[in-house]
């Protein structure tokens, strides 16, 4: 009789489990981060890891250059929402503050990468090889399956990612998030903190910028021929 009862109890506990996890999936970001700000619940926390996730490592794949890199910031990103998720304000869009931390995770981890390569240039020569396998690599479409991969899967688009990746790390930051995220306008000015206008003419400018050197590299052409 003991057996059945926890057995019922256990049941139960499933279905209610069950129920939760589908509850979840109903809510919106905002209201999840609301949520996990009032009661710290792993499993909300767990619904927005895993809601962002594809996404979330797609970014950092294309703007890193490297899947070993995107998967530390991705950790680091969302040990610091489960850090300053006090910081989140109830009401505000979430995926744009969500963004914001990720960039500046990406950043730190770029920097501290450069750091280090820059106490060990004794050994710079074994390391050359590997440094120019991942320039090459990161010039490669993401396996991650995003609307704009699918449709430019061309040797264009790796020329693209190229001439991106040799850009100054703002100008990198701004169009892997117009172009490759598909940030609206609106949404890069909360995760940069700057005006809209401020935005519009970065993006026209790292344009500009992107096609000169287009220009130089292929003559005659345009990157979506």
């Amino acid at each position: 009789m003991l057996r059945q009862n926890e057995s019922a109890k256990n049941e139960s506990l499933s279905i209610q489990n069950r129920s939760r996890d589908v509850l979840n999936e109903s809510l919106s970001d905002e209201e999840l981060a609301a949520e996990y700000l009032r009661d710290r619940s792993p499993k909300v926390f767990e619904t927005l890891m895993r809601r962002y996730e594809r996404e979330m490592y797609a970014f950092l794949r294309r703007y890193l250059g490297s899947e070993d890199q995107a998967e530390d910031a991705f950790q680091a990103t969302f040990i610091t929402v489960h850090l300053r998720i006090d910081q989140y304000e109830v009401g505000r869009r979430f995926r744009p503050w969500l963004y914001a931390i990720a960039t500046n995770k990406a950043i730190d981890l770029k920097r501290h990468l450069k750091r280090r390569a820059a106490g060990s240039l004794d050994s710079r020569s074994s390391t050359d090889g590997d440094d120019n396998w991942n320039c090459l690599r990161s010039a490669i479409p993401s396996r991650e399956s995003t609307p704009l991969d699918a449709s430019i899967q061309s040797e264009q688009a790796m020329r693209v990612r190229a001439l991106i990746h040799q850009m100054n790390e703002p100008t990198q930051q701004l169009l892997q998030m117009v172009f490759y995220q598909g940030m609206k306008y609106s949404d890069i000015s909360e995760a940069l903190n700057i005006p809209v206008g401020t935005v519009k003419s970065r993006v026209f400018n790292a344009m500009r910028k992107l096609n000169e050197v287009w220009q130089r590299m292929y003559p005659g052409t345009t990157p979506d021929d």
